[in-house]
């Protein structure tokens, strides 16, 4: 077995103590386990309780995403997108037709920009309330936070469900819109959710988590992640503003009408655990903003260009790349078109997959525990890992 005293010397290792036992354990955890997000496994090294090597493996999901993209038309792929990160089908299926709008040269309407910045906002609450509940699961806590964003979780899915039909894989946006309007008592009704009932949820949630002393002992200078280093591995999404990086696509292409909304960007301090916790409460008080911003100001209008081409549509031959600010990140399509009625290649940039390969660097020198809660913090769903 390889000696450890490399990984020991290596720049920024800070070993939780300095004397090396010199018997290390491999420890293999996954890929069914519940504290892995999914069919996810850790093959880790160890002296004592502290990690000195950790390795991600990937493929026990891989359900050739891409691939089956080719071979269907564009209009066919909304639904695969959905199976990507299966908690935020919403915002899968708005990078993918903002890719193909790009690609085509397709107009959307007004009031489909409004309800698309409505729903992509929803789907983000719905992200970051079950991030906060399965962080303190892996933190070992009681079950109370978790219930409680499930609780919140499962208020939403009800509305959600109402207007796609769906509460997981809503198979929703569409090439130049929607696939049906959204009715004013819909809209009144998630307003008073978010003023009321998830209002209350984020009170309790912060007086109960934010200042807890078992959740800043465990959670601070935990898992640092330095800014360089996630700017060089391309880190986005809520564990790069964590460590202090202000970039929010949402800000930086403004793509549909983000432009239009008052919003900030919450930054972190010193990039760790309890940073990336904080980053997605503080990020869901702004998603209500700007979702109460969007209902405000919603036009009326058509919520599909009537001109827009779903079936049968076949874009010119060229290719193009476009981006959205997911919950988790940045999530992108590359599609290249040849002019027939199925991309020629089609290939996802997804977060989960580009934030996971940090994971090794936030673990070293931290024990076997802290490691569950790292992972945890990233917050990856193995759809969009294995695609």
């Amino acid at each position: 077995m390889n000696s450890a005293n490399d990984i020991f010397s290596q720049p920024g290792f800070q070993p939780v103590h300095d004397d090396f036992h010199g018997d290390l354990l491999e420890l293999s955890i996954g890929p069914h386990h519940p504290s892995t997000h999914g069919v996810f496994r850790m093959n880790a090294t160890l002296d004592g309780e502290v990690v000195v090597k950790l390795k991600p493996v990937f493929g026990y999901l891989h359900r050739n995403h891409e691939k089956l993209a080719e071979q269907n038309s564009y209009l066919a792929s909304i639904p695969y997108t959905d199976r990507l990160d299966y908690l935020s089908s919403l915002t899968n299926n708005w990078a993918y037709v903002h890719a193909v709008e790009k690609l085509a040269g397709l107009a959307v309407p007004e009031r489909a920009e409004y309800l698309r910045v409505i729903l992509g906002e929803l789907a983000r609450l719905i992200n970051h309330c079950c991030l906060v509940g399965f962080l303190l699961n892996d933190l070992g806590t009681s079950f109370t936070p978790l219930l409680y964003s499930l609780r919140e979780r499962e208020r939403m899915l009800d509305l959600i469900e109402e207007l796609t039909g769906s509460r997981m894989m809503c198979n929703f946006m569409r090439f130049g819109g929607l696939r049906t309007d959204v009715s004013a008592d819909w809209l009144a009704r998630l307003e008073h959710f978010l003023d009321h009932q998830f209002a209350r949820y984020l009170r309790e949630q912060d007086a109960l988590l934010t200042g807890n002393e078992i959740l800043l002992a465990r959670l601070q200078h935990v898992g640092i992640l330095s800014p360089k280093l996630a700017v060089q591995a391309g880190i986005t999404g809520p564990m790069l503003r964590a460590s202090g990086v202000d970039y929010d696509i949402r800000k930086v292409d403004q793509y549909g009408i983000y432009d239009r909304f008052d919003f900030r960007v919450p930054l972190g301090d010193h990039g760790d655990t309890y940073d990336r916790y904080m980053m997605r409460m503080l990020e869901m008080h702004e998603s209500v903003k700007i979702i109460k911003q969007a209902i405000r100001d919603l036009p009326v209008g058509d919520f599909l260009d009537p001109k827009a081409k779903n079936r049968g549509l076949r874009p010119k031959a060229g290719s193009c790349y476009a981006r959205i600010e997911g919950p988790k990140g940045e999530i992108g399509f590359h599609l290249v078109s040849d002019g027939s009625a199925n991309p020629y290649r089609y290939r996802v940039r997804p977060p989960s997959l580009i934030n996971l390969t940090v994971l090794e660097d936030m673990c070293l020198g931290r024990t076997l525990a802290d490691t569950i809660v790292i992972l945890g913090s990233v917050d990856i769903v193995l759809g969009e890992v294995d695609r």
